[in-house]
């Protein structure tokens, strides 16, 4: 599919691949943060636009992106306005593997086998343009060294990378730790990044079942930035900056 834009979720997936492991960064959490990335291509795309913390959607056309155009069919289904939250919480596992494959397909990245421990069969994906990724990086390390407002495109990248804990893969170390600042308070550039990057973060917090439980008025806390990681039944939460396991 030879497009000259790349998505939010194509460049979040490329963003967390590791180039020297072939493997991606937060494994556990990138499913969310896919899903998330999903409703602000399809909201820059015209599909579907925020109602609070909801998503609705206003025009059923499809993308062309089989992926994109997936996720639309099923919002579409759901017949009316479905909480962020809910959608990026939803049974839809797997998402990382199904865009490695369409990564794949679209020539982006590589799929090299390989064996683990010698018997164990495996598969690492290497970018097949570095200079691809570089230039993704560099759109963020442009908006945190500059500190000039960036595109929707790249405040909701920013966003979506810092709600998934992928700071400490691309700015490693105590030397990275301002950048790793910088990348959390880009999300107040782009209102509908910052809405769902903090819903993924409610996911991984274990918030959605509180939130369907609990009156409309914890909605307010929505707007804040960071993760929310106080208040009742946090006993099973994670921290939306865990590092994952690869």
């Amino acid at each position: 599919m030879g497009k000259s834009r790349r998505t939010v979720p194509e460049e979040l997936l490329l963003l967390a691949l590791d180039p020297t492991t072939g493997t991606t960064a937060q494994p556990q959490t990138l499913d969310l943060g896919l899903a998330g990335a999903q409703l602000v291509e399809l909201s820059l795309a015209g599909r579907i636009v925020p109602e609070g913390d909801r998503i609705a959607v206003v025009l059923a056309r499809p993308t062309g992106d089989p992926t994109l155009d997936h996720a639309l069919e099923l919002l579409r289904r759901r017949g009316s306005p479905v909480r962020a939250a809910h959608w990026i919480g939803g049974p839809r596992l797997g998402l990382r593997q199904t865009y490695l494959a369409h990564l794949e397909r679209c020539g982006m990245v590589t799929a090299v086998p390989g064996q683990v421990c010698g018997v164990l069969p495996t598969i690492r994906y290497q970018a097949s343009d570095d200079c691809t990724n570089a230039a993704i990086k560099q759109r963020l390390d442009t908006a945190i060294r500059t500190g000039v407002p960036p595109d929707p495109r790249t405040a909701a990248l920013a966003a979506l990378a810092h709600s998934v804990g992928l700071g400490k893969h691309l700015y490693p170390g105590n030397e990275g730790r301002s950048s790793r600042s910088r990348l959390r308070d880009l999300i107040r550039y782009d209102p509908l990044g910052g809405m769902v990057a903090h819903a993924v973060m409610d996911v991984q917090n274990g918030l959605p079942a509180q939130q369907n439980r609990s009156s409309q008025g914890s909605g307010a806390a929505a707007g804040r930035p960071g993760a929310r990681t106080a208040g009742r039944g946090s006993g099973g939460r994670v921290p939306a900056s865990r590092v994952g396991a690869r």
